[in-house]
């Protein structure tokens, strides 16, 4: 995909990418653009961000183990030595938060042709997350477990500008909270330092925009849904 040549153009062509050609990601462009983002702010410019980069023989190798404790254990579950640090999504989910979340997992599978009653073909789907749904960069974004909530949205800051850069540069990429059922597999694998905790996987590479995961429309709630306008313009 061409290049986007302004932050609006960026932010308009990303999307969460779920399907990569093999096509690799050159390092340059890989280690400028990780730099670059790190522009982000944070408060007290604490820069609270601590990343894994896997590329190669490396990444496959994680996909390999992956894929195996995937299938034998799907949720992650803390009795086998995995369990989510924080929760996802908050536990019950409220509306309108929950009918978007239905909404958007309709509109994925049914992209896909996959029918809600199939769990083989949805099984089969979940595991593709932990390949990083085959793109030939995998990062692993970090965060230290004393850090609150500030820091967290500072996380947010970076990856965000770190998606945008990598549209700059024609690239295309896939945020991935769910990485964090199975830290325990990721940190006996990369050996953070002492005291991180795993906050998500981010997915790059270049968009198989032919894939279907990739072509249903994006839903996003009008503005009226979610901002207040005071005083006069």
């Amino acid at each position: 995909m061409d290049p986007a040549g302004s932050v609006s153009a960026a932010l308009s062509s990303r999307r969460s990418v779920r399907a990569f050609t093999a096509q690799p990601v050159d390092d340059a462009v890989l280690q400028r653009v990780i730099a670059r983002a790190s522009l982000a702010p944070s408060g007290g410019n604490l820069q609270p961000w601590h990343l894994y980069v896997l590329r190669g023989r490396v990444l496959d190798d994680l996909k390999t183990i992956m894929t195996e404790r995937v299938r034998a254990f799907p949720e992650g579950e803390a009795g086998h030595g995995e369990g989510v640090e924080y929760n996802i999504y908050p536990s019950p989910l409220q509306s309108p938060y929950k009918e978007r979340r239905v909404a958007f997992g309709e509109a994925l599978y049914g992209s896909l042709g996959i029918a809600r009653d199939d769990a083989a073909a949805r099984r089969a789907w979940h595991e593709r997350n932990y390949r990083f749904f085959d793109a030939p960069v995998g990062l692993f974004c970090y965060v230290e477990r004393g850090h609150g909530k500030p820091q967290w949205a500072d996380l947010g800051m970076y990856l965000m500008s770190l998606m945008l850069l990598l549209r700059e540069e024609g690239l295309h990429s896939c945020p991935q909270e769910c990485w964090a059922r199975y830290a325990r597999s990721v940190d006996a694998y990369v050996q953070p330092a002492e005291g991180m905790m795993l906050f998500c996987g981010v997915a790059i590479g270049h968009a198989d925009l032919s894939h279907s995961a990739n072509q249903f429309p994006r839903q996003r709630a009008p503005v009226r849904e979610f901002a207040t306008f005071l005083g006069d313009p």
